[in-house]
């Protein structure tokens, strides 16, 4: 019964449908319809003072709200549930409908039948709906357990820091992390339940679409149908006008002996319209068949795609107050989350406040260290300066430091002396240059470089000659295949181009260079008899395309494939050379499977089968073929 308002709107006054409708016209989103509930408040609304026997009224069984009452009686005032079947017989003019909804009786009709597939998924659907919210408050409550986790861990991240325990505030850290990509996690759900919804809003419109489509075929099909008709029609008098001259022909026949043979010709031809016309009106009352056919599969599509946009339109209606009481929800959670939200920002500030203390106690603690480490370099550097001059003793001049340093000085030589001294020993350590100690490693890993370069020489010559001898082999091995396969093609070009042509024209393909197989052209010579053309291009358009096709059996016949395709190559042809050009294909299909496409009829009256590609509908290919191996099987029968 309400079907045809699902898809209304319910406004309060006529600014608002109009302002709803501007929005719709500024954005292109097509149309919409609204009910005015000031203009139904307004309007005195009779309620009906008698009753139907053996039925209910509508509003007696259905709960509204006291603002939309007015709607539901202009909508349902006037309808009744019955029992049974005995309160159709005087419904008075009311619109009855039975409890399980098998049938609904209006003033001049009646709708009926088995609920269908679809509207059996609506309350499915709706539990379905049902669900999906169950399933939202659980994952709001597993938000708020997290929050409260989070809030738990912070309060350890705090006493943590007190205690200045690293570590366990890189932990608690990685495990607010964790929290906080559940938390995100969650709302990833949220958001994925918000797009489902909009999803089945897509599809709705998708329904629409295709319901147009199918209207817009049904029509396209009935015109088809009214135009075949009119030409059976025509073809049929046509037959008839045949037959009555059929007649006349062989009365004459009998009146006439002296035309005989010209009567007896136009009787066959007669008799091949006939035939035609036959074969034609048969045609044309399959074709008439399988559109009535279509007719019954787009009706009973465009009866499903109806009930289908009807279920769409409820399930659109339970969407949006679903969809309208979840945004109120939503706007009262994502109050609470942001209060949330401040209060981990508040502590997390807090937090950052602290670790920043705690890094300037770092950086100080690593600066002291870095200095110790300083410090402990320079005295380990001393000590190493302090061990060499100990072992330079020992080793150079045989002294023990421990030995001379409490001894007091017995030299008279001035210190100043004694520096010049070394200084001048110094120099001249330096004229005589540094000692490399390892020079004797450094030859030997030298001499090791150089014998494993010297092989990877030898190697490398090697590898290269026994390239070249491999180059050799396969230039000779490719040379030999050359001569084989030219020579058979040349056979082969040779016999094909005496089948097309006769036994005395001339043909022949030369190597231009032969002593370089690799890179030589081939000459194709081709003399039909009584011609000496110097080139190919003096040849006629015949000739040169039989020479073609030649030379390009030749090729094919040296490895056959199952199957070759020829794109009207008969086309320049005359019919004598046509002749022999099917002559030659009907001889090499023993061995393979020829595809032409030809419009020449000498060559389709030597196939075996052909398809033809018409176009009797515009835009729509058929394929028509006829198999003539099934004729002449029953001609020999």
């Amino acid at each position: 019964m309400l079907e045809p308002y699902l898809g209304y709107y319910v406004v309060n006054n006529l600014s608002e449908g109009l302002q709803a409708i501007h929005l719709l016209d500024q954005h292109k989103k097509g149309k919409a319809n609204f009910f005015l509930l000031d203009k139904l408040n307004e309007a005195a609304t009779a309620k009906a003072d008698h009753e139907l026997e053996g039925a209910i009224s509508a509003m007696s069984v259905v709960e509204v709200d006291e603002k939309y009452r007015k709607l539901a009686e202009h909508l349902l005032g006037n309808v009744f549930i019955a029992d049974n079947e005995s309160s159709l017989q005087n419904s008075n003019g009311f619109v009855v409908i039975e409890k399980n909804g098998k049938y609904v009786k209006g003033k001049y009709s009646l709708t009926g039948g088995s609920v269908g597939l679809i509207e059996g998924k609506k309350i499915g659907r709706a539990k379905n709906l049902e669900k999906l919210q169950q399933d939202i408050l659980a994952q709001e409550a597993v938000v708020e357990n997290l929050r409260a986790q989070i809030q738990t861990r912070h309060n350890e991240v705090i006493a943590y820091n007190e205690d200045l325990r690293e570590a366990a505030v890189r932990e608690t850290e990685r495990e607010i992390q964790q929290l906080t990509n559940q938390v995100f996690s969650l709302q990833n759900k949220l958001e994925n339940l918000h797009s489902m919804q909009t999803t089945s809003l897509e599809r709705l419109e998708q329904l629409n679409q295709q319901v147009a489509q199918t209207q817009g075929s049904v029509e396209d099909v009935r015109k088809e149908l009214a135009g075949f008709t009119e030409q059976l029609q025509a073809y049929t008098s046509q037959m008839e006008e045949s037959e009555e001259a059929f007649r006349q022909a062989e009365s004459g026949f009998n009146e006439a002996t002296q035309q005989y043979n010209e009567f007896n010709l136009q009787v066959t031809r007669q008799q091949s319209k006939i035939n035609a016309l036959k074969q034609e009106a048969e045609f044309k009352r399959n074709q008439l068949n399988d559109l009535n056919q279509q007719i019954t599969s787009n009706t009973t599509s465009l009866a499903d795609t109806t009930a289908s946009i009807a279920q769409s339109s409820t399930q659109l209606a339970e969407l949006e107050e679903a969809l309208l009481e979840m945004i109120r929800r939503r706007e009262a959670d994502q109050q609470v989350l942001n209060e949330a939200d401040q209060s981990y920002y508040n502590l997390r500030n807090q937090l950052s406040e602290k670790e920043s203390e705690l890094r300037h106690k770092v950086k100080e603690k690593e600066q002291v260290e870095h200095l110790l480490a300083a410090i402990k370099d320079k005295l380990n550097e001393l000590k190493l300066q302090l061990a060499g001059t100990k072992e330079r003793l020992d080793v150079e001049f045989r002294i023990k430091l421990e030995d001379i340093l409490d001894q007091a000085r017995t030299s008279e030589v001035a210190l100043e002396e004694l520096q010049e001294k070394a200084d001048r020993m110094k120099k001249r350590l330096e004229n005589l240059g540094e000692v490399n100690p390892t020079a004797v490693e450094a030859f030997t890993e030298m001499k090791k470089r150089y014998e494993f370069i010297v092989e990877q020489k030898n190697d490398l010559v090697n590898a290269k000659d026994s390239l070249l001898k491999t180059i050799e082999e396969v230039e000779a091995t490719a040379n030999q295949k050359f001569l084989e396969t030219f020579n058979m093609v040349k056979e082969n070009f040779i016999k094909v181009f005496k089948t097309l042509f006769t036994e005395d024209d001339h043909c022949d393909l030369v190597l231009e260079n032969p002593d370089n197989l690799a890179e030589t052209g081939i000459d194709v010579i081709a003399r039909p008899k009584g011609k000496r053309p110097t080139s190919l291009t003096q040849l006629s358009g015949g000739e040169r395309t039989l020479t073609a096709t030649a030379l390009l059996f030749a090729i094919y016949l040296i490895k056959p494939a199952p199957f070759c395709i020829l794109d009207e190559v008969d086309a320049p042809l005359d019919d004598a050379n046509v002749g022999k050009f099917t002559n030659m294909i009907r001889q090499f299909s023993d061995n393979s499977q020829f595809i032409i496409v030809t419009h020449n009829k000498m060559t389709m009256s030597t196939v075996d089968v052909i398809y033809g590609v018409t176009m009797q509908e515009p835009g729509v290919s058929k394929l028509v073929n006829v198999d003539f191996r099934n004729l002449q099987v029953s001609q020999q029968n």
